[in-house]
């Protein structure tokens, strides 16, 4: 008879388990796309907005300045969802500040220049320069009238357009360069 303290059957000794490999955080997961996060433009849509950015310029006939404000809506609403809507309705604002702002700050000037040399009599003589000048002055809204109404025309077909001088420097500003 076995004694007490001995067992009938060695049993083996227990096989080391390995451990379980320690667990690993998930990746994050991507980020959810914003839900306020409105959709990009058609390429409809870009050549409709980027039209009415530039015909805005009509407003201008009616009320002064609301044209250039009404790009400059535009601009704000459109410039996360379309770069090309972004870069036409840019544009227009400040082709129109510059016409509009700046034909009132010529014909100011002009008109404040004779005024204060009309205390002299040298002033006298400006009279008739100043009356020339302001009628060529008033054509530059008319000028800026018609290159919105072109460059209205142009986007609504899809084709790109820039105003002279302001259409390079608006692009280097929306591109960072």
């Amino acid at each position: 008879m076995p004694k007490k303290d001995e067992t009938l059957i060695q049993q083996p000794a227990p096989a080391e388990v390995p451990a379980a490999p320690a667990v690993l955080p998930a990746p994050p997961a991507p980020p959810a796309p914003a839900a306020n996060q409105p959709a990009p433009l058609t390429p409809s849509e870009e050549r409709n907005w980027a039209m009415f950015a530039h015909m805005s310029v009509l407003i201008n006939l009616i009320t002064g300045l609301l044209g250039a404000l009404v790009a400059l809506i535009i601009y704000l609403v459109y410039r996360d969802r379309s770069k090309y809507v972004a870069y036409h309705a840019l544009q227009s604002f400040i082709v129109q500040l510059l016409c509009w702002g700046g034909v009132g700050l010529i014909l100011t000037a002009i008109w404040a220049i004779t005024g204060m040399l009309s205390l002299a009599i040298i002033g006298l003589l400006c009279i008739p320069f100043a009356c020339v000048l302001t009628p060529i002055v008033l054509c530059l809204p008319l000028v800026n009238v018609v290159a919105g109404v072109w460059g209205g025309i142009q986007t609504s077909q899809g084709k790109d357009f820039k105003y002279w001088l302001v259409g390079d420097w608006v692009r280097g500003t929306l591109t960072g360069e």
